[in-house]
């Protein structure tokens, strides 16, 4: 939706703009203060390579995501920490700064210019982007209606609608339309998180992961798979190389009636960690989505197994899965489920303590040992691509 700005609103906007460079300029000399050298320098190194050579373009985006991003060792941000020691700050200020934590990271493509601003199309959350620079109109000089450009935005505030260009920004003309699709594509599929800035995207992505898990399930004949690794990237590249095949058959007029070709090589392949274990557990839950979990067979044994539980190689697997903050509660829970005649044993070996119930118990030890996956509402487990960027596609 595009949003009309009056003269005497621009002018307002100006200001705002304006202050908000002063204030960015202080919170860059704050993060490069000696304060943050322990941090910030090692990053910079690290960039910089064997070479010691750091284009002036990459420090800024790596000053600018230290700032906005990195988290210090009690969890606060450079913002956080300014905001707290910075005496003199309004409300607005204090809400505009702290909004800053939460940038948009997308690419854009340029819909129109407006006075100082430009309305940009974010190609991974589908929405619009009315946008400033600190430096003015001149900042967009070189760029025009249809082509691209990346960039990080943060809000201005208390304007509702407008956004600020915060480290530096990359414009490309609309003949690398190709090359900007590919690219957003990507960003998309790998970062859902990014697309899912965007309500509609939420639930269309809920939608959207409802039909592929029926279809899984319907190829698969479950929505649990448990197989040495080869078999699992197998299964799965069959069931792509499937879903592939039944998208084109319920769109002849994109191919003419042609059937997708053969692949003739892995669409999927297991990380090494995974391909490397014993089995793969392969779990497409209705709300997790699709995940792979190492060594599920044995993990699975020890539950359905009594004599098991006394052995130490069971155990540390079961270990391994409760103490890793990246292995979310679902598998630990879908066995519990469905062993509930032998889930208290095993954790009262596991934990010694032979008063534990899983009933009681359960759900305390998870959000113990992990925290951080409690902290954030579930999300589809499928990005959903937006109109525009569908269009691109399409069209490249």
């Amino acid at each position: 939706m595009a949003v009309v700005v009056r003269s005497e609103d621009e002018t307002s906007l100006r200001g705002m703009v304006e202050h908000c460079a002063e204030l960015k300029g202080e919170l860059v000399e704050f993060a490069q203060s000696a304060r943050f050298d322990r941090w910030l320098t090692p990053l910079l190194l690290e960039a910089a390579g064997p070479e010691r050579q750091l284009a002036e373009a990459d420090a800024v985006r790596i000053i600018d995501n230290f700032i906005l991003r990195y988290r210090l060792p009690d969890g606060s941000t450079v913002v956080d920490r300014f905001v707290a020691g910075r005496r003199g700050l309004t409300e607005a200020d204090r809400k505009m700064l702290l909004g800053w934590r939460d940038p948009v990271e997308g690419i854009f493509e340029i819909r129109r210019k407006d006075g100082d601003a430009v309305v940009l199309l974010n190609l991974i959350d589908d929405l619009e982007y009315r946008t400033y620079s600190n430096v003015g109109r001149e900042a967009f000089r070189g760029v025009s209606k249809g082509g691209f450009l990346l960039a990080c935005l943060v809000p201005v505030h208390p304007a509702d609608g407008a956004w600020l260009i915060s480290g530096t920004m990359s414009s490309y003309p609309k003949s690398s339309a190709t090359e900007i699709t590919q690219a957003a594509l990507q960003l998309a599929t790998t970062h859902p998180e990014l697309v899912f800035r965007n309500p509609e995207k939420i639930e269309q992505g809920w939608q959207s992961m409802r039909k592929d898990r029926a279809a899984f399930i319907e190829f698969c004949g479950s929505d649990e798979l448990v197989l040495p690794p080869a078999e699992a990237e197998d299964r799965l590249n069959a069931y792509y190389q499937h879903r592939q095949e039944t998208a084109i058959a319920g769109r002849p007029d994109r191919v003419g009636g042609r059937r997708l070709p053969s692949l003739a090589f892995p669409a999927f392949e297991l990380p090494r960690g995974l391909a490397e274990s014993d089995t793969v557990g392969v779990i497409y839950d209705e709300v997790e989505g699709l995940n792979f979990y190492r060594d599920y067979g044995m993990l699975q044994d020890l539950f359905a197994i009594p004599e098991l539980v006394g052995r130490r190689q069971h155990q540390d697997v079961l270990r391994a899965y409760l103490r890793e903050e990246s292995i979310a509660p679902l598998p630990i829970r879908r066995l519990a489920a469905a062993y509930p005649e032998t889930v208290d044993a095993v954790f009262r070996k596991l934990l010694r303590k032979p008063g534990f119930t899983w009933t009681e118990c359960g759900e305390e030890l998870l959000r113990r040992y992990k925290p951080r996956y409690y902290e954030n509402e579930p999300r589809p487990g499928v990005s959903v691509i937006g109109e525009r960027l569908s269009e691109l596609a399409a069209g490249g």
